[in-house]
């Protein structure tokens, strides 16, 4: 059984007893490769749809919490500050979710990552179970509630480290875009189940909307323990000559399996350190684009439903049922804009043209919702599934498929434990991003909507300038066609740098 056993290293990994029972009605013993990679996909697709699900009750909630207590609001949310209060608690969670962000890469890299990744699973499920316990309980501390987000934060951060890394293991750079596109759709899916759930059990009392994700989170987090394969050496997988070299290249980094090059080498593959992966070509400037990126769709994530419920549509206000699942139309967009992002960067080979162009593109298409999104229902719903598609299809890409190729760049000489410390980088410093929209669309809103999407329009200019040095480099790649022929027309090695990371 393999394991990786480098001193720097706080585990033995072995195969999860799921697999064991599901090889015991194989004729043959054992699963194909592609096999564990189908298994891999779903089962890291559907964890961070949870997680994702389990975020979406408090945007749902917000207009129930604050509203008058004529109407039936929640102290200390029902007074003219609850907005501010709201958005207090969503700058803790996403403050915690960055910082923590920041030591789960570093832990995943020396962890079990599906232990680790069911401790996150079940700690988030807890705590969001927690916060709706307060409708039952009758608790109405702002501190309370504050505690419950910052904990929920901090076990959130766990999940998106690990699935990336896992997935990685499994996946090459040649078709991870697409790949990783069609996986990114978790991220929508998860927003627009969540939606659906709490929206449809608000009926019953705002606590409902929080337990059931809580309850989908917690079920999942024992499935990923029992199934979850890490990685080919872990669970013994057998590949045929074509699939050692697309899958266990993993972006150009490896060209043989892990147990093979020990045993002909000798060589044990070791963690990277948090301020060598910042100096990987590609992660600074990928990882402030995200802060900007994400600071744009989270404020979408925890803003949309309050200010579709808040302002009128064809000359009428929806309730906050009805708002919350028409905000799904933005994620569904969303999923759209995954695809299409991945698909479009495996096809030119171009990661940073093709996020910065979906990002030039959402900066008009926030500009249209805000300003015609009231006029009809049908507009509102073609403006804003649009919006989704600009909004987070960049936001896909990055924290997928560009990060998965960073995490494995060929200047790590044969280390492919970066993954999720890479991954962290860059998701963790958007992160940062994502917690500071959300706080200040909770003052902003109060004196206009219309200053708030001149913030996000703003934000998405500055996150696609961010990429230009990126953008030139790929340009010069696809018009010399190759790597040597871009590094030799240029002595600068700032200018070459984002090359290596890009082909």
């Amino acid at each position: 059984m393999a394991s990786w056993t480098s001193s720097q290293f706080l585990y033995e990994e072995t195969k999860p007893w799921g697999i064991q029972f599901l090889e015991r009605f194989k004729r043959s013993g054992r699963l194909s490769f592609k096999q564990y990679q189908a298994l891999v996909f779903i089962l890291t697709f559907v964890a961070y749809i949870a997680f994702h699900a389990a975020r979406k009750p408090n945007s749902i909630v917000k207009g129930t919490l604050s509203a008058s207590t004529i109407k039936g609001g929640w102290a200390p949310f029902d007074g003219p500050d609850g907005p501010a209060l709201l958005g207090q608690i969503d700058l803790a969670f996403l403050s915690v979710y960055a910082v923590g962000m920041f030591v789960a890469g570093h832990l995943g890299d020396r962890l079990d990552l599906r232990t680790f990744l069911t401790i996150g699973m079940i700690g988030t499920g807890l705590f969001t179970a927690l916060f709706g316990v307060a409708f039952w309980a009758d608790f109405h501390s702002f501190y309370y509630f504050l505690a419950v987000q910052v904990m929920a934060g901090w076990f959130q951060s766990i999940g998106w480290p690990c699935v990336v890394a896992v997935l990685g293991n499994w996946f090459d750079k040649k078709r991870r875009g697409m790949i990783m596109g069609v996986w990114s759709a978790h991220t929508s899916l998860g927003n627009i189940t969540g939606s659906l759930i709490a929206s449809g059990l608000l009926r019953y009392g705002w606590g409902w909307s929080f337990l059931g994700p809580a309850l989908l989170m917690s079920f999942l987090g024992i499935v990923v323990y029992l199934f979850l394969p890490v990685n080919p050496p872990t669970v013994e997988a057998e590949r045929d000559g074509t699939e050692i070299d697309s899958t266990m290249r993993l972006g150009d980094t490896i060209t043989e399996s892990f147990l093979e090059s020990r045993m002909s080498t000798g060589f044990d593959r070791q963690a990277i350190g948090f301020m060598a992966a910042w100096k990987i070509p590609g992660v600074a400037p990928f990882a402030f684009c995200l802060f900007f990126t994400k600071l744009v769709s989270y404020t979408f994530l925890y803003w949309l439903p309050f200010y579709v419920s808040h302002n009128m549509i064809g000359g009428e206000y929806l309730s906050e049922e009805t708002s919350g699942n028409l905000s799904t139309l933005f994620d569904v967009g969303g999923v759209v804009g995954g695809v299409l992002a991945g698909y479009i960067s495996d096809q030119l080979d171009g990661r940073a043209i093709t996020a910065a162009g979906f990002i030039y593109l959402a900066i008009p298409a926030l500009f249209l919702y805000r300003v015609f999104g009231h006029i009809s229902m049908t507009i509102n719903v073609i403006l804003m599934f649009t919006s989704g598609v600009f909004v987070n299809g960049p936001f896909a890409l990055i924290t997928t498929a560009v990060s998965a190729d960073l995490g494995t760049h060929k200047s790590l000489k044969g280390n492919a434990r970066a993954l999720a410390t890479v991954t962290a980088i860059i998701d963790g410093t958007g992160s940062i991003g994502a917690a500071i929209g959300p706080v200040l669309t909770g003052y902003i809103s109060a004196i206009s909507w219309d200053a708030v999407f001149y913030m996000l329009m703003t934000a998405a200019l500055i996150s696609g300038l961010l990429l230009t040095k990126l953008i030139i480099a790929e340009v010069k790649a696809i018009l010399f066609g190759s790597e040597d022929e871009v590094a030799a027309s240029s002595s600068s090695p700032a200018t070459r740098a984002p090359i290596d990371v890009l082909l």
